[in-house]
C-alpha cells in the first residue's frame, strides 16, 4: 500500500509540474500588455545650456523653435505565421542629438522572453553578433520607444527584429526604408 501512495503522489506532482510548464510556455500567447509612451520632445532630450550673457533690458530673448522629431527611417511589422506576427509602423527618429526606435500603435503576438534588436539584414534574417540589442519588448500593444546608444552609426541597420529567446524564434520584423 505505501508504494501505491508514493506512485500516486509522484504522478500528481508530475501532473502539476507539467501544467506549470505548459502555462509558462503557453500563457504569453493569450496575455496582452499595453504601453502608451509619448515621443520625447527636443527640449527634453537636450540639456539646456546656461546663458552666458543676459539680454539687454527691453530686448526680447531669442526663442528656440522645437521642430519636433525627424523620421530617419520607417517600416511595417510583418506576418511570420499564425502564432508569430505583428502589425503597425516602426520608425527610427532623431530628436535633437537623441536617436530612438519608435513602435507606433502596434499589435504584436506575445511569447516568453521577447527582445528587440536592430539588424544589419532584411527579411527577418539576423544574427545576434552583428545586431544592436535594444532591450526586452515593452508591450504587445501600443506605442513605445527604445533609446539608441549615443554615437551609434545607424546606416548599417536595415531592419527591426522582435525575437523570442526562449524558443529561438522570430516573432515579427520590419524592414526599414529611409524616410
Amino acid at each position: 500500500m505505501p508504494r501505491s501512495r508514493a506512485v500516486r503522489a509522484a504522478a500528481v506532482a508530475s501532473a502539476i509540474l507539467i501544467a506549470l510548464i505548459v502555462w509558462y510556455l503557453g500563457s504569453p500567447l493569450f496575455v496582452r500588455t499595453s504601453a502608451n509612451e509619448a515621443i520625447p520632445s527636443a527640449a527634453a532630450s537636450t540639456p539646456a545650456a546656461p546663458s552666458a550673457t543676459t539680454p539687454p533690458l527691453g530686448a526680447t530673448p531669442a526663442t528656440k523653435t522645437d521642430a519636433g522629431p525627424t523620421v530617419l527611417a520607417r517600416g511595417e511589422l510583418q506576418f511570420v505565421d499564425s502564432l508569430h506576427n505583428g502589425k503597425g509602423p516602426v520608425m527610427l527618429l532623431g530628436i535633437g542629438d537623441q536617436r530612438l526606435l519608435r513602435f507606433e500603435n502596434v499589435a504584436i503576438t506575445n511569447a516568453p522572453d521577447v527582445h528587440v534588436y536592430l539588424s544589419r539584414e532584411t527579411g527577418g534574417k539576423w544574427t545576434e553578433a552583428t545586431s544592436l540589442y535594444l532591450g526586452p519588448l515593452k508591450a504587445t500593444n501600443g506605442s513605445f520607444n527604445y533609446d539608441i546608444p549615443a554615437g551609434t552609426d545607424l546606416a548599417p541597420y536595415k531592419s527591426v527584429i522582435v525575437w523570442c529567446r526562449a524558443f529561438a524564434v522570430l516573432v515579427t520584423w520590419a524592414d526599414l526604408k529611409a524616410a
